[in-house]
């Protein structure tokens, strides 16, 4: 019987969390997968500002997200500029702790860039943590334009808060991640914003208990890229 109960147990992971869309969507998908039970989310922060890295969003509403998801948070300070070094020595210091509380890995919110996902599992090498990949699009047997289709029908709900202007219009910061974006961007930009045209801030959907009310913020061009600030605003209202 223990045995049997042993093989059953759920594999405790960690979900490197942006904040946006697709980590969102992977805690949707891997929270229907018995074998694996997400312990806690895994974001970096920038330490000097308080905003997600590359998302933009402010450290409040990231701390929103984990309430309303009802998972703890490891945030992991980066200094501003960071060098490649520096990310690398701050990771391994937290896979070091994953593998210490005794996780089974480190899930991933990547969609089909080689690369990236190759870097993961290089890094996770040899630690002991399994790289774990819910999204994978390949995987799914999917595009990413229907992946985007399934998180808007599935009731995900997203705003647009860093776009990078050598792909997208100013225009698109802030806005909606819903079908009428869908239809309005370029043919050449991933509908999922998979090569960095995009980054986004999940606000409601199945995997929230309830929704992180915003409102928009000033918009404004910082180190080449366009971000559409998020104010936290009292629940219920959302603009």
């Amino acid at each position: 019987m223990n045995a049997l109960q042993t093989n059953h147990t759920p594999k405790r992971i960690l979900l490197s969390w942006s904040g946006g869309k697709d980590s969102a969507w992977a805690l949707h998908l891997l929270r229907r997968q018995p074998q694996y039970e997400v312990v806690a989310l895994l974001t970096t922060i920038n330490e000097e500002f308080r905003r997600v890295a590359i998302h933009g969003f402010r450290e409040d509403l990231l701390d929103r997200q984990a309430a309303s998801i009802g998972l703890p948070l490891w945030k992991v300070d980066l200094p501003f500029p960071c060098t490649n070094a520096e990310y690398e020595s701050r990771m391994a210091a937290v896979c070091a702790r994953a593998v210490a509380e005794g996780l089974h890995g480190i899930a991933f919110g990547d969609l089909f860039l080689e690369d990236i996902r190759a870097y993961r599992i290089e890094k996770l090498a040899g630690t002991g943590l399994e790289p774990i990949f819910p999204v994978w699009t390949p995987d799914l047997g999917i595009t990413t334009a229907e992946l985007a289709r399934q998180m808007i029908a599935a009731g995900l709900r997203a705003r647009l808060t860093c776009v990078d202007p050598r792909h997208l219009d100013a225009s698109f910061a802030g806005r909606a991640f819903d079908a009428a974006l869908l239809a309005d961007l370029p043919a050449a930009v991933d509908p999922c914003g998979e090569r960095g045209e995009f980054h986004s801030f999940a606000f409601d959907g199945p995997i929230f208990s309830r929704t992180i009310s915003v409102l928009p913020g000033e918009t404004v061009e910082r180190d080449n890229f366009i971000y559409a600030d998020l104010l936290p605003a009292p629940a219920g209202v959302d603009g």
